[in-house]
């Protein structure tokens, strides 16, 4: 398993942008698959983007494809999220999570962080 700690969640007004953050520790970071993933209360946690073992390729929900950006540092054991034009239904808890595998699924995940608060005003 590997521990995931995300970090750079917090309150921006529409247009705003936010950069999070997910450092890795434990077994090797570049044997996972990474990716994040939403929760916005009263509703089903969703992919919002994964990147590969290299991060050579990445998949985005269509909802934030254009705007988010994921990306990897294997050397540095850590996985961002660059958010951009944000949106208030982007308003939700974020969560990093590894997998061995390739999916977008929520249940091919095995080890998730605890979350961090995004909060987008009108």
């Amino acid at each position: 398993q590997v521990q995931l700690v995300e970090s750079g969640g917090g309150f921006v007004q529409a247009g705003g942008s936010l950069r999070l953050s997910c450092a890795a520790s434990g077994r090797t970071f570049s044997a996972y698959v990474m990716g994040w993933f939403r929760q916005a209360p009263g509703k089903e946690r969703e992919f919002v983007a994964a990147i590969s073992w290299s991060g050579g390729s990445s998949r985005y929900a269509d909802s934030v494809k254009g705007r988010f950006t994921i990306s990897r540092d294997n050397a540095k054991n850590t996985v961002s999220l660059q958010m951009n034009s944000l949106k208030p239904e982007d308003t939700a808890v974020y969560y990093c999570a590894s997998s061995t595998v390739q999916s977008i699924t929520a249940s091919a995940f095995g080890s998730w962080g605890q979350g961090t608060q995004v909060t987008v005003s009108s």
